[in-house]
């Protein structure tokens, strides 16, 4: 059963606005010029390599940035170009929000739970509310009208709306699955935040958690609570401590809140378990977040798994001499690292897994994916091409007033929608 790995092209609008409470990378960037052009070879780069794995590799796009309809929510009147500016010259900061390019980390995109797992045998998939950041709570409208027109064959998906908005959801950051074969019934794990007075919020509420698990019809379910100072230390989504991919669970010994209640309901729940897991030892935990070691992309490959890392891994000392002995140790399957340039997303604070959405599917149930959001390598070619053409070389700050930069934001996604032959009305435009 392949994996159809679904990866964000970052948008036209991609820019470091400091707009994430508690994501430390995007914090500190906050304010610094953006390179979209860049960032979005980079992420095709990274699309190009999973392809040449030998893994199915698809696309969700970006959205549409300003989004003027939700600053017309805000009380702004008038043209498109009235209610940018007057949102300029009162409050710059919801600007940045209204072009925010935060759809580009899929992996917040929906919760996935594949047909071996479901009681109705369908892949279910819940559209993240997003509700925990004003910039991101934008998303899940755009995004909902793309996985329907993606995933529309009923005898194979269902599509749900979003948890109501009183519970934050995050989408499959939360999210692990662990099975024995890709085909086999698995157990989902559903991680979520308590929030315990710090500096930093909770974003996954366990409700939310709950109401994906049963909206899903999921069979074997499991609620783990992430550790609070992995919040706190900029864990802001599991995925930034903790991944899993077939029966592996690869983490930090901080991820989760009782470490020992967890792995010993894995071990008794799946068939084969294995752990790789980074001591604070070897591994302090701010190096693997900082590094977002642990925001690899695990992937299985023909001899083994494979980890996709950013250069920031490499770079970090205690990260990578603990990566070498992983290779190394012929008791676990991970025996590929690659390593990418991806900067321009860890620098607004998302990793290689937060730029992709994993959806399990049987052959049949690939076929049935709409084919224009599906890569390969011609297809790749003519996107790169489009975005050296239509994309801003750089954004600074003050660059989101001028009407110019609203423009050829415009004209890019249409160029993108053109490109892929996708209709505007397809998608509710």
């Amino acid at each position: 059963m392949p994996e159809l790995q679904l990866d964000g092209l970052v948008g036209p609008s991609h820019n470091y606005a400091g707009l994430s409470l508690g994501n430390v990378a995007a914090t500190l960037n906050a304010g610094a010029t953006s390179a979209p052009r860049k960032a979005a070879l980079q992420g095709l780069s990274k699309m190009r390599l999973v392809l040449s794995l030998g893994l199915p590799q698809g696309l969700l796009l970006p959205h549409r940035r300003p989004n003027t309809l939700w600053l017309r929510g805000l009380g702004f009147e008038g043209a498109d170009a009235e209610v940018l500016a007057a949102c300029a010259a009162d409050d710059p900061q919801l600007l940045a929000a209204a072009s925010s390019a935060s759809a580009m980390w899929t992996a917040n995109a929906a919760t996935v739970s594949p047909a071996a797992d479901t009681a109705d045998g369908l892949t279910h998939l819940t559209v993240a509310n997003l509700v925990s950041m004003p910039h991101r709570s934008q998303e899940w409208p755009e995004t909902l009208a793309q996985l329907r027109l993606a995933f529309a064959d009923s005898r194979h998906f269902a599509v749900h709306w979003p948890v109501a908005p009183g519970f934050g959801d995050e989408g499959a950051a939360n999210h692990m699955r662990f099975a024995p074969s890709p085909a086999a019934e698995g157990v989902e794990v559903f991680v979520y935040g308590v929030g315990r007075g710090g500096a930093f919020p909770a974003r996954q509420h366990p409700r939310a958690s709950q109401a994906v698990a049963r909206a899903h019809g999921v069979k074997k379910a499991l609620f783990v609570e992430q550790a609070d100072a992995a919040i706190q230390a900029g864990a802001f989504h599991n995925d930034v401590v903790a991944v899993s991919n077939g029966t592996l669970l690869f983490a930090h010994e901080e991820a989760f809140a009782d470490r020992g209640a967890t792995l010993a309901a894995l071990e008794a729940r799946v068939p084969g378990f294995q752990l790789v897991e980074a001591s604070s030892a070897d591994v302090p935990l701010a190096d693997a977040i900082s590094a977002y070691l642990f925001n690899a992309a695990l992937l299985t490959v023909e001899d083994g798994i494979a980890l996709i890392l950013p250069k920031e891994a490499e770079e970090t000392e205690t990260v990578w001499r603990w990566l070498q002995r992983v290779r190394q140790d012929g008791s676990n399957p991970i025996n590929h690292l690659h390593v990418m340039d991806l900067r321009e997303s860890m620098k607004n604070g998302g990793g290689p897994a937060c730029l992709r959405l994993r959806v399990p599917l049987s052959e049949e149930a690939l076929a049935a994916v709409d084919p224009r959001f599906l890569l390969d390598e011609r297809r790749l070619d003519r996107l790169e091409r489009l975005v050296e053409a239509h994309w801003p070389q750089a954004i600074a700050p003050a660059d989101l007033s001028d009407p110019e930069l609203q423009a050829q934001c415009a004209a890019a996604h249409r160029a993108l929608l053109a490109e892929l032959a996708i209709r505007p009305e397809e998608l509710g435009f």
